[in-house]
């Protein structure tokens, strides 16, 4: 096994908060982040970097976290017994982008870093992360770029790679009380450690330099696309699905909150407008209906 070395990937998460914000105003064209460093009590701190009513995107945050601690919340021990009483440390960028057209997808990503020491034992580290994309108005060749793309990224790193990760982020992010998908999926892992220090660093770099290059395109393709008040109410309907998910299942919101993290931080995942109605059903034959019939179940988007 290579050294562990955290630092490293400290300095290299810290160069991608910057890169993904810079991409992102220039993908706007109006709009800037502004930055909100804090510290937290228990140990360690944050850059979050937060985006809001830009010419494309409606809020978007990039968050930079380094935290630690003595004990570990429930969230992180419920299937790791074998953690409690280490000091751990975990870092990580994660980013939501709320865009204002409804044409334009919902994205997600994450890459983060977890270790876990104890005097006369070897550390406990894993690396986690992905991307995800959840559209409202889907084009098929969008959710084909985008799964192409992450197809590519994990190539390198093995054959099974890209269809082991994209069938945990169908089942990940998916909400078991609508009997639905969030969106189309992507990637998503967590406690990776199968492959040495490097490799599986390297691996996370690729999925951090991967999202832009599965999102951009999209963005450009899209954020011009003319939309009235029937496509901006059901982008806020569906936005409530997002909400949803973020607050009943996510595991990263979960250990947030239980760790003691900022709430401020953690929550601006949330879409800065949303709306909910009594046991909407799309109109047959809608483009709403679109979503429902041929995109909210897993598949296989690259015909593998």
């Amino acid at each position: 096994m290579n050294q562990v070395n955290i630092d490293t990937v400290i300095n290299y998460l810290k160069s991608l908060q910057d890169r993904i914000c810079d991409a992102l105003e220039q993908a706007d064209g109006t709009a800037k982040f502004v930055e909100d460093s804090w510290q937290r009590e228990e140990g360690g701190g944050g850059r979050t970097r937060v985006l809001t009513n830009g010419a494309m995107i409606e809020q978007g945050g990039v968050n930079f976290s380094l935290v630690s601690g003595n004990q570990l919340p429930p969230s992180a021990t419920a299937h790791r017994p074998e953690l409690a009483g280490r000091r751990w440390q975990a870092c990580g960028v994660s980013l939501v982008i709320h865009p204002k057209n409804p044409f334009v997808p919902t994205s997600h990503a994450n890459v983060r870093f977890f270790i876990a020491e104890k005097e006369g034992e070897d550390p406990v580290w894993w690396f986690g992360g992905g991307f995800d994309l959840t559209p409202f108005y889907p084009f098929k060749d969008d959710v084909i770029h985008w799964h192409q793309t992450a197809a590519d990224l994990c190539a390198p790193f093995g054959d099974s790679v890209y269809d082991q990760h994209k069938k945990w982020c169908d089942e990940y992010f998916f909400l078991k009380h609508r009997n639905e998908t969030r969106g189309v999926g992507g990637l998503f892992f967590d406690d990776l450690n199968c492959w040495d220090f490097d490799t599986c660093f390297n691996y996370i770099k690729a999925v951090g330099e991967g999202y832009l290059d599965a999102y951009l395109p999209i963005i450009d393709k899209r954020k011009d696309t003319a939309y009235g008040e029937r496509e901006r109410q059901f982008q806020l309907y569906r936005r409530g699905r997002y909400v949803e998910f973020n607050l009943v299942f996510d595991r990263g919101t979960l250990f947030g909150l239980q760790s003691g993290g900022r709430t401020e931080s953690i929550l601006m995942s949330m879409p800065p407008l949303a709306r909910w109605e009594y046991n909407f059903q799309p109109q047959p034959d809608s483009k709403e209906a679109q979503l429902y019939q041929h995109y909210l179940t897993p598949q296989n988007w690259l015909n593998r």
